[in-house]
């Protein structure tokens, strides 16, 4: 992308924040997931642990969510207010070589922070197993987004007690490769 493209991305962004311009909610992909750029660690320092044993062990160790048992990924996406570089554990929900991206944040009022950088930019890397891939996300509704719901709640029930214990709708997004 060219540096005329990303001032006008940036303009964007805040005519966005200040409600001057409706926003494209299935953004395309700037360009692969900048994985060189500065890493920030979460806040919550159980991610930030699980995202560190997962993988300095190429997902031999932390693939599981807690004590649950239940596998988990890790999703990377570039924070879009401070361009570092975010990873998070999520839920595995694959469904032929897709993945579900499911923004519960445990059924809290608002949307996790990686929804915003998703919305900002839809490059996002993911890892189950010893290597992560590059993917596109989109966010997906109606008929597809029941489809991946119930796949979603399938592989983790309490997604079901996150809806509803909240009054949005739990953003569903799917991942798919982009470097085959």
């Amino acid at each position: 992308m060219t540096l005329g493209a990303r001032a006008a991305r940036g303009w964007h962004c805040l005519a966005h924040r200040w409600g001057r311009v409706h926003r494209d909610p299935y953004p395309e992909a700037m360009d692969a997931l900048n994985t060189n750029a500065e890493y920030g660690a979460s806040t919550w320092s159980w991610v930030a642990d699980q995202v560190e044993l997962y993988e300095s062990t190429g997902g031999a160790e932390g693939a599981t969510l807690r004590d649950t048992g239940l596998p988990i990924i890790i999703m990377a996406t570039l924070g879009h207010k401070s361009g570092l570089l975010r990873k998070v554990p999520l839920m595995r929900v694959e469904h032929e070589g897709a993945y579900a991206l499911i923004a519960s944040k445990g059924g809290a009022p608002a949307h996790p922070g990686w929804y915003h950088n998703l919305i900002a930019n839809a490059a996002v890397q993911v890892q189950d197993g010893p290597q992560p891939f590059n993917a596109t996300a989109r966010l997906v509704s109606g008929d597809e987004r029941a489809e991946w719901w119930n796949r979603s709640v399938a592989a983790f029930p309490p997604y079901a007690e996150y809806m509803a214990a909240t009054d949005r709708e739990i953003p569903v997004f799917v991942a798919e490769r982009t470097d085959q």
